[in-house]
């Protein structure tokens, strides 16, 4: 009896295949042959791996308090500090509830400290709190606050005809608007003379 063995490998993608055939002769016509396959799983050589590609660096930010916060409502001490430099000037603010800390454009009208008639005023504008100027470079005999909002604040000026005396203005009152441009503190619209012989003033 001859018994032949037949060791076939065969190598498949990914994978090799162990193939054994076993062939029997008996002498005879007839033959039997068996076969048994099994399959070994093979690494592939190289295992690469690829780099992740990101477009670009995830960063995790934090916000941040600014660099100024808004004082309290209150006033707080962007009002002390307001009424001190008011009063540095020589003047006492009349109604420090017009000082409005919410604000970027704040103001305090203020008359004379030393005024006997109180006709001495002025009013004294704040931008976040740092004094900026005054409405005029002179005094007005009587000013109102009208209104205010973030960056604008209107005046209502008393005005006086020519003879007028101080206690009995006949010429109305002059709305002044004043607002901040770049920094800076404009009139947009005119402000009365302080005085004038033909014309009303504001004093």
């Amino acid at each position: 009896m001859f018994l032949f063995s037949l060791l076939l490998v065969l190598a498949g993608c990914g994978s090799a295949a162990t193939k054994t055939v076993s062939v029997s002769s008996r002498g005879g016509s007839g033959s039997a042959a068996t076969t048994s396959t099994s399959h070994t799983a093979v690494a592939p050589a190289t295992t690469k791996t690829e780099p992740t590609q990101t477009s670009g660096t995830q960063t995790t930010r934090t916000a941040t308090a600014p660099a100024f916060t808004k004082e309290p409502a209150n006033g707080g001490e962007g009002l002390a500090q307001a009424v001190a430099t008011v009063k540095a000037h020589g003047y006492t603010p009349d109604d420090t509830s017009q000082y409005h800390p919410d604000q970027t454009l704040r103001v305090l009208v203020s008359t004379y400290t030393g005024s006997n008639d109180g006709y001495d005023q002025h009013a004294f504008f704040f931008l976040d709190g740092r004094y900026i100027g005054t409405d005029t470079s002179t005094p007005s005999a009587g000013i109102k606050l009208v209104s205010q909002s973030d960056t604008e604040a209107t005046l209502a000026y008393r005005l006086y005809r020519p003879g007028d005396p101080l206690c009995c203005a006949r010429g109305g009152e002059a709305d002044v608007r004043f607002q901040l441009n770049n920094g800076r503190l404009v009139a947009l619209d005119p402000i009365p003379p302080v005085n004038s012989s033909t014309g009303a003033s504001r004093q």
